[in-house]
């Protein structure tokens, strides 16, 4: 168990904290000569069940005990029954309660120092202090740190307390919060902090966001002992290698899974103001943000408002100056920009926020989803929203989900997840059965607006289907109402089972007239020009009906105003495949012999094949592709 102590300055912290464990945690030089903290302190006790983050209780080093609060399972916050509460102790308890940390105990030290009367009213003014707060109705324990009053009965609490605390859950990518860095002679650059989630193995490869350092680890200590692993909940020591040197780290970096890396500028969260601030929040304020252990200036977007009243929470965007590392889930102060009082805390929602309509009713209903811990009905929310299918793999790294975990979510929801080149898209099954039917609904349209075209080419049909669909989720569909003989394929084009192009009763008539003469040479019918000569018909007017009755699948464009008839490719495509089917690949000359004429029109022949993908070409020589058929040139 990790115990974060609080409380205002020279009320003892330090002090206690030796008494419980022996250790100082006053480490500087100027903490020795000034007598008091100035910055985080650790120490163990127990073997390195109880973990103590000793934090300074100046007002000017509230950022320095913020940066070791977070992480933290247990708050010990401290009273000299001498003085009693003073401003940092409402501070830090302030902090505390907007932390949502639930477990605590209250020592009440110094009391060797006082008279019994005056250790009954400290006690009356703690119980009112902590009236409607996270740590109401915590225990108190009356202490004298140097002469040993009441140090074993709290020892014992935390030792029954730490047995009592669930285990932090270790699923999710390692995430570990520096708030500390040094070299030690002959081990390297060691890093120290609170792991808030995942594991962490020696050997193991990792990340410093958000830099984006690549590093391993050469060694862990876990609350104070070598060790081979750790996770979270524990305080961690990580000895790393990498190609970076001690300046290139600092506090409130992050040591994630590499998978984890995602510096942001910007995310969403639900803010709370605490009852007992002076002041309201107000939109577009600009702030200190205390995030893990950083501290980083930025400003506050309210979303639902123009201004946050002490005691109220609202949805809001923060918007940082430089990039950190934050995912679902993680609490985080606000101080003003003159770093001297907090101003409310709360917790992330989503680290990747749009960038328009955050306002939007459908916008906010998500981000209140998202404050649930099933993560389901804000992913269905989600998915209900966007046809087009919504990011799984960003879904999944904010709530830092594990693969087994995200790939049961998908399982447990009936989503269609479609791999893609920059990630796993999701649909739910009723947007799968909508977007089936608008493809269909596509191509019946197509088909009524132009009868005499085959079908519909698979980008046109994509674009008249949902624009926004991807190509990996086009195909998909496309291949599923293959199967299911819902739709059908002829050559490259796309159209419903039941349709037949139709040449309209002018073209057709035209048609009848000019077919014999492409069929009375079949591998070497006349080009456009020729036709038009022979017959005295406008020259485009034979171009312009050779593209129609090519769209209803009669003749093909072997090359530049040459079409063959559909009957000659047919023949042509069982030619090729026999040659392959014997020699192993196609080649112009041996075509030639097999069809008679010149060397060019078997060359544009073969090419034709490679342009509409029946066969490859390799080389000077023209491979079948695998799986095709002059079956399919049959129409």
């Amino acid at each position: 168990m990790i115990i974060g102590t609080a409380g205002h300055i020279d009320h003892g912290k330090t002090t206690l904290v030796k008494a419980l464990t022996g250790v100082d945690c006053d480490r500087l030089k100027e903490e020795k000569a000034r007598g008091i903290t100035l910055d985080l302190g650790y120490a163990y006790a127990d073997a390195g069940r109880l973990g103590f983050v000793d934090v300074p209780g100046h007002e000017r080093l509230v950022h320095n005990m913020l940066a070791g609060a977070t992480g933290i399972d247990f708050v010990l916050l401290v009273v000299a029954a001498d003085d009693g509460p003073m401003p940092q102790t409402r501070e830090h308890l302030a902090i505390v309660d907007l932390l949502d940390l639930k477990h605590g105990a209250v020592a009440l030290t110094k009391v060797d120092a006082v008279a019994p009367e005056r250790r009954a009213a400290a006690r009356a003014e703690i119980a009112a202090l902590l009236a409607g707060s996270a740590l109401e109705g915590a225990p108190v324990f009356e202490l004298s740190a140097t002469q040993g009053e009441g140090v074993a009965a709290l020892q014992q609490h935390l030792l029954s307390e730490a047995s009592q605390l669930a285990a932090r859950a270790t699923a999710g990518g390692f995430r570990h919060a520096i708030d500390r860095c040094f070299t030690l002679q002959g081990v390297g650059l060691v890093v120290t902090g609170t792991a808030f989630s995942g594991k962490i193995s020696v050997g193991d490869a990792v990340t410093i966001t958000p830099p984006g350092l690549t590093a391993r680890v050469r060694g862990i200590h876990a609350q104070d002992r070598n060790a081979q692993s750790g996770g979270a909940g524990e305080r961690l020591a990580l000895n790393l290698a990498g190609d970076f040197g001690k300046e290139d780290l600092a506090r409130g970096m992050w040591v994630v899974d590499p998978v984890l890396h995602a510096p942001i500028t910007r995310f969403h969260v639900r803010l709370r103001v605490p009852g007992s601030a002076d002041a309201p929040i107000k939109h577009w304020m600009p702030v200190h943000v205390h995030l893990g252990a950083s501290d980083i200036l930025g400003r506050v977007a309210l979303l639902e408002g123009e201004v946050l009243a002490p005691g109220e929470a609202m949805l809001a965007e923060i918007i940082l100056e430089k990039p950190a590392g934050a995912l679902w889930g993680d609490h985080f102060i606000l101080r003003d920009q003159s770093a001297t009082r907090t101003l409310g805390g709360g917790r992330v929602l989503d680290i990747f926020p749009p960038t328009r309509h955050k306002r939007a009713a459908e916008r906010l209903e998500y981000l209140r989803l998202l404050e649930q811990a099933d993560p389901q009905p804000a992913l269905a929310h989600a998915l209900a929203r966007q046809l087009a299918g919504a990011n799984l793999d960003r879904y999944a790294l904010n709530r830092n989900l594990a693969t087994d975990e995200a790939q049961a979510l998908w399982r447990d929801m009936g989503l269609v997840v479609i791999e893609e080149a920059g990630g796993r898209s999701g649909f739910s099954p009723e947007n799968w059965q909508a977007l089936r039917q608008r493809l269909l609904d596509a191509a019946r349209t197509e088909h009524a607006r132009a009868p005499d075209m085959i079908g519909v080419e698979r980008d046109r049909l994509r674009r008249l289907a949902l624009p926004t669909l991807s190509r990996a989720a086009f195909d998909r569909l496309t291949f599923e109402l293959l199967a299911a003989d819902e739709l059908a394929q002829s050559g490259s084009w796309l159209h419903l089972p039941e349709h037949r192009a139709a040449l309209a009763a002018t073209d057709a008539d035209l048609w009848r007239t000019l077919k014999p003469l492409l069929e009375a040479e079949p591998y070497g019918p006349p080009r456009v020009r020729d036709i038009a000569r022979a017959t005295g018909i406008a020259e485009e007017t034979v171009r312009g009906l050779m593209k129609r009755v090519a769209r209803v699948g009669q003749t093909y464009p072997v090359a530049h105003d040459h079409y063959f008839a559909a009957t000659a490719v047919a023949d042509l495509a069982g030619r090729v495949a026999r040659l392959c089917a014997r020699d192993g690949t196609a080649r112009a000359a041996a075509l030639r012999d097999e069809i008679g004429g010149g060397r060019k029109v078997a060359i544009h022949i073969l090419e034709f094949f490679d342009r509409v993908g029946y066969t490859r070409r390799v080389r000077d020589e023209h491979a079948l592709r695998g799986g095709e058929s002059e079956r399919q040139w049959v129409l």
